[in-house]
């Protein structure tokens, strides 16, 4: 875990790419019971004018925050988190399309400390003004 008296505001928490395939989709919509077609079903995203099959924005939002919960070794202290979706997250039929987060500090308030995160597509910011508060208190 992160010592607060070495971190300052504007260090980074670095970054991760995250592979995402069609087959992940499928997965998370099993798992979260969130079987809209536009997340597994080209045809029918692409007949509701999507470009292709999309992410689902809860899974968006997990799979970003998760290089907070590497970071500060417990995704337990993860206390908030809120984000704005900016663009989907698409994946072509055939290929795996990486996800990049990257993180950095922006508050440190007493035991607390916001970490912005930064989550691209291709170079397109899928996530927008997305926030994570994480408690560094002794436990």
């Amino acid at each position: 875990m992160p010592q607060i008296s070495e971190l300052a505001v504007g260090d980074s928490i670095g970054s991760t790419e995250i592979a995402v395939d069609r087959a992940t989709f499928v997965r998370y919509a099993g798992a979260s019971g969130d079987f809209n077609p536009i997340h597994w079903d080209e045809k029918f995203a692409t007949s509701v004018g999507l470009p292709s099959v999309i992410g689902h924005g809860m899974w968006t939002m997990g799979a970003a925050v998760s290089l907070v919960g590497e970071w500060v070794g417990d995704p337990g202290r993860v206390v908030e988190y809120g984000v704005r979706f900016s663009a989907p997250v698409v994946v072509e039929y055939d290929s795996a399309t990486p996800l990049a987060v990257t993180g950095t500090i922006k508050k440190i308030d007493g035991d607390r400390v916001t970490v912005e995160l930064t989550a691209t597509q291709g170079g397109t910011k899928v996530l927008s003004r997305a926030l994570a508060t994480v408690d560094l208190s002794e436990r």
